[in-house]
């Protein structure tokens, strides 16, 4: 839920030096421990999303000082983009994720846990969606807080879910768990990934507790078989 823009590199540099160890909070999520999840195959997933059936009224920037290149692709079961990885590290307040780490920290999450709290970022596999603009209304594609996200880099898989939104302009952005799973620099201030990030997000779908990553790679490899056969 973050607007960055590169002229926050000195504030980031800052913030990085006063870095602050806080205690974490309980959220039950565990750390996933494998970036290659469930039975299917990034090869597989990516060989069907090489063209672009594009559903999004127009095209999403990456970052603030970017073109508008990224379009919302359609397919069955399914919509997807491929952008780069911006780090979210929005929610619960933990040594990893907070106001001296991120300088662009909040503490809270479009969409919270099953005991009300903020997702926490640091532990749990979540992806950002642009906010409802004209350009596209995450809603009316059937995606939705909790709902399932294959999120594809350097051929491995992360399951994840839809946990917080973003600007209306913007895309390309997930948690701090889901870019360490991935092998992606975590770090909010100054990681993430330019390019090459791949996210299918299967609709009408909904983990529950949406903090279960375990539920998540259960129910992303089902679907993620369903959309290997129907696509």
């Amino acid at each position: 839920m973050r607007t960055r823009t590169l002229t926050l590199a000195a504030a980031a540099g800052a913030a990085l030096l006063a870095t602050a160890t806080l205690p974490a909070s309980a959220s039950g999520a565990a750390t996933p421990k494998s970036a290659q999840e469930g039975s299917v195959s990034a090869a597989d997933l990516l060989a069907k999303v090489t063209s672009c059936s594009q559903i999004s009224n127009g095209k999403y920037r990456t970052d603030q000082e970017t073109a508008a290149t990224v379009p919302v692709c359609g397919k069955n079961g399914a919509v997807f983009w491929k952008a780069d990885m911006d780090i979210d590290c929005d929610g619960q307040t933990t040594s990893k994720c907070n106001s001296s780490t991120d300088p662009w920290f909040q503490n809270d999450t479009a969409f919270h846990q099953s005991d009300g709290k903020p997702l926490r970022a640091d532990s749990l596999p979540y992806v950002v969606v642009p906010s409802p603009s004209g350009i596209w209304k995450y809603s009316g594609s059937g995606i939705k807080g909790g709902g399932v996200v294959a999120v594809i880099y350097n051929n491995k898989v992360e399951y994840a879910v839809v946990g917080d939104t973003g600007p209306t302009q913007i895309i390309g952005e997930a948690s701090y768990a889901t870019a360490k799973a991935l092998g992606i620099d975590p770090n909010p201030a100054t990681g993430g990934a330019d390019s090459g990030v791949t996210y299918i997000l299967f609709k009408n779908s909904q983990v529950s507790p949406i903090e279960s990553h375990s539920a998540a790679v259960t129910l992303g490899d089902r679907l993620a078989k369903q959309f290997i056969a129907g696509n």
